[in-house]
């Protein structure tokens, strides 16, 4: 066997690899963007956690199938293909919708949301669903405001008397 068909053979284990491990997965077709502008996507992908590879699209395809991930039309993978790999369900879609309306050149092919393909519409409204941390803020928020009305009205109680 060939370097070069070994070398595809890892690639194709590591596109499987990060698929596995990624909750969400967004496919973009990224024409028209520039070198400054795609190193720029990459860094903003890797501070929010977010794998940014661009991958062949054969090889894509072969590790989707080998992974039995169907769903989607393959001419997807035509043309200039881009992957975002999540660790959670938003941070992908984020980091696209963003590129997107940042650079105007660049769109949305398909996506996976845990094993599942999904498309446009569901990356563009995931990606307006708040982080995590911010969901995790106004729950609390929501808990702590009838403690505190409640303390406030027994305080104002004890100095009545």
């Amino acid at each position: 066997m060939s370097a070069n068909q070994e070398a595809k053979k890892v690639l194709v284990e590591e596109i499987k690899e990060n698929l596995k491990q990624a909750k969400s997965v967004v496919f973009l077709d990224y024409t028209g963007l520039s070198g400054n502008e795609a190193v720029d996507l990459r860094k903003k992908a890797t501070k929010a956690g977010v794998i940014y590879k661009v991958y062949k699209n054969r090889l894509m395809l072969r590790a989707l199938n080998e992974l039995g991930i169907t769903g989607f039309d393959a001419k997807h993978l035509e043309g200039t293909t881009s992957v975002a790999f999540g660790q959670d369900e938003v941070s992908a879609s984020k980091i696209v919708v963003d590129g997107i309306n940042d650079y105007g050149k660049m769109s949305v092919k398909f996506g996976l949301l845990d094993g599942r393909v999904i498309d446009e519409a569901e990356i563009k409204q995931l990606a307006k669903t708040p982080s995590k941390e911010v969901l995790i803020a106004m729950l609390l928020s929501a808990l702590n405001g009838p403690m505190s009305a409640l303390c406030r009205a027994l305080d104002a109680i004890a100095k009545k008397n």
